[in-house]
């Protein structure tokens, strides 16, 4: 099993209660989006050299939100290896993410970065790198015959279209939508290209957890 996300490998280690858990001493957990990697086996933390322009990005940013008259609720994100700026705290989230987007792709372009849009969420970060170049390299270096990959936002969608690819060679896999649930929130091109829609993380809880029950049944018989 492994965890992938945008944010820095040692976040989501720290926030998940990963270091130690029970049952999870095979998790591997790709962080900002593959560069960082954490192995709950050994408790190595391993990662790719800082990439060129975020930190160009970040000391500019500030400025620029100023100059550009950002509403208030505006914020900004330091993932370490990417900068993403939120407008969901805003009094019109829609029309403060339409004022950023092409200032910050302006910005991103400018340092050889480029901007990964999300549910009111524009993140400048390095080409080339995403959810889904991670997962095939992790599936592929697991020799893993079969995957399920479970996503909620924009940023699962490179993701989706890895299991795709392989689904295309041969390798099945299962595309799962996390929505509604706990944020009440379903993004409509995660939804569309899911096999199976559950409700936010605790449906996903449950349907891991089934999964699970099938394979431990499966293997007793």
């Amino acid at each position: 099993m492994a965890v992938v996300t945008g944010r820095p490998a040692d976040a989501a280690v720290r926030q998940g209660g990963l270091s130690g858990a029970e049952g999870l001493e095979h998790l591997t957990v790709l962080g900002a989006y593959g560069a960082e990697r954490w192995d709950a086996r050994t408790g190595e933390m391993s990662a790719a050299p800082p990439p060129p322009g975020v930190a160009a990005v970040r000391s500019e940013l500030p400025a620029l939100l100023a100059d550009l008259g950002a509403p208030a609720g505006t914020w900004t994100e330091d993932k370490g290896r990417a900068v993403a700026v939120h407008t969901r705290r805003t009094d019109d989230p829609s029309a403060a993410f339409e004022l950023l987007r092409t200032p910050l792709c302006a910005l991103a372009e400018r340092h050889g970065l480029v901007v990964e849009p999300g549910r009111m969420v524009l993140e400048l970060r390095p080409p080339g790198i995403d959810k889904g170049a991670a997962l095939t390299a992790h599936l592929r270096g697991a020799g893993a015959n079969a995957v399920l990959y479970a996503g909620d936002d924009l940023g699962d969608l490179a993701a989706f279209a890895a299991v795709e690819k392989l689904r295309d060679e041969g390798v099945p896999g299962v595309l799962v939508c996390s929505g509604g649930g706990e944020t009440g929130e379903t993004v409509p091109e995660i939804a569309d290209r899911a096999d199976v829609v559950v409700d936010g993380p605790s449906g996903l809880v449950a349907l891991l957890n089934a999964l699970a029950d099938q394979l431990d049944t499966d293997a007793r018989a």
